[in-house]
């Protein structure tokens, strides 16, 4: 996946925060860095250090937050939904490469991940799935 998004100069990582960033803004809301590590099962110094990259490409912005001082909130910039949208065909031609039709909504596959995740120990640190 960093191989054939490297065209639209992202990785797998800045592709997948950057998608996480603009699925949570759609309602016109940001969100902050400890949600974006939450949902994605990412570790918040990952998060962290993609958004600055991604923040000096110019694709995201990030603000202190009003309600929490300690807490930034990021934003999808125009820049940043125009190689989204650049980079969204991509992978998923690539998921559909590896995974086939099993692989699609609703497929087998993600239907098996969700029925294991689901079915792993509470004690197992498991991320949160959004879907």
């Amino acid at each position: 996946m960093d191989r054939v998004l490297a065209a639209v100069d992202l990785t797998h990582l800045q592709f997948t925060l950057l998608a996480l960033v603009a699925w949570f803004g759609r309602s016109g809301e940001a969100v902050t860095q400890i949600e974006l590590a939450r949902s994605g099962g990412i570790q918040p110094m990952q998060v962290s250090q993609t958004i600055r990259v991604l923040e000096s490409k110019k694709l995201l912005s990030r603000t202190r937050s009003c309600t929490d001082t300690r807490a930034k909130q990021v934003e999808v910039t125009r820049a940043g939904l125009k190689s989204l949208r650049n980079a969204m065909p991509i992978a998923i031609e690539i998921q559909r490469k590896l995974f086939g039709e099993r692989g699609q909504p609703g497929g087998v596959l993600l239907k098996t991940l969700l029925q294991v995740h689901r079915n792993m120990p509470e004690e197992a640190e498991r991320p949160r799935l959004v879907l």
